[in-house]
């Protein structure tokens, strides 16, 4: 009853509508993720992204998100997440489990910290079939952790489909426009030639060269457009490529199978396995300095 009065209540001050929900960024540069680090939905958030698009750039704000304590440890999160102001999107997440496990995400304190979020956030909490008040009043609502990275994120190989897409819709405008300019040149060609004035053939034939020229300087400064849109994406598709990244002399280090970011997390005698721009090492650690 007290969940039906308050999800009831929440409705009628609008934090349900849909028209104050906002649009994901299209390509987000880095997002925060609000959950437990010891949760399952944090591994899962971890290795899609690496899968998709390993050069977005994640923020955890840790939080409690099961038990008495949870509602209060989300919404400071939520909060902590806004005052440092680096996310583009932020994504509230944790696995599934029974009910009571996840009744935490009903609390007033968390849908009132999503609803005054100055960033769009996106839920991927439990289940399919599992929907809480944090849902409804995100502006979008994923159901699964995996699910929510795999919406948030843009995968590489999409933005390469994108970039194929518009070129080639560019250069069936660009053919259009040609061909339909020929066809006009054509007429008047053939209009000129049915005349028998000298005078009005030479006065058309400027007129045509002025036109073509006018055509061929609109049509070279949409290629240029075209060519220079056409290597902005070209230079963002090479900058988010982490192979490119690697071979500026970075590497990504892993103990396990799993990325190392914290010298913490690597004990001396802890097996490494070094990924550099062309080939892997493998090393062991024999000093941990966690300065």
């Amino acid at each position: 009853m007290r969940y039906r009065q308050l999800r009831a209540r929440l409705a009628a001050e609008g934090l349900f509508d849909t028209a104050r929900k906002r649009p994901l960024p299209a390509y987000p540069q880095t997002l925060a993720v609000v959950t437990s680090p010891q949760a399952a939905a944090w591994g899962d958030i971890q290795r899609t992204l690496v899968q998709r698009n390993p050069s977005v750039k994640v923020l955890l704000s840790p939080a409690i998100v099961q038990g008495a304590q949870a509602p209060a440890s989300i919404a400071k999160a939520i909060a902590r997440v806004a005052e440092d102001g680096r996310a583009d999107v932020l994504v509230l997440t944790r696995g599934g489990g029974a009910s009571e496990d996840l009744v935490c995400f009903d609390d007033e304190q968390v849908v009132m910290a999503i609803a005054t979020s100055p960033i769009p956030v996106i839920t991927g909490i439990g289940h399919q079939r599992d929907e809480s008040l944090a849902d409804l009043v995100a502006d979008v609502c994923a159901h699964t952790p995996t699910a929510a990275a795999e919406q948030v994120v843009p995968s590489l190989d999409d933005l390469y489909g994108e970039q194929v897409q518009y070129l080639q819709r560019v250069g069936q405008v660009v053919a259009r426009r040609l061909n339909t300019a020929q066809q006009a040149v054509r007429s008047l060609e053939t209009r000129l030639q049915r005349l028998r004035l000298d005078r009005q053939l030479a006065q058309h034939q400027k007129d045509v060269a002025w036109q073509r020229q006018q055509l061929l300087t609109s049509l070279e400064k949409r290629l240029q457009l075209a060519q220079h849109q056409h290597q902005l994406l070209r230079d963002k598709l090479s900058a988010l490529d982490p192979e490119a990244v690697l071979r500026r002399g970075y590497a990504v280090v892993k103990a396990a199978g799993k990325i190392a970011t914290t010298a913490s997390q690597l004990p001396p005698g802890t097996e490494l396995d070094i990924q550099l721009g062309q080939g892997t090492l493998k090393a062991s650690v024999t000093e941990n300095s966690q300065r």
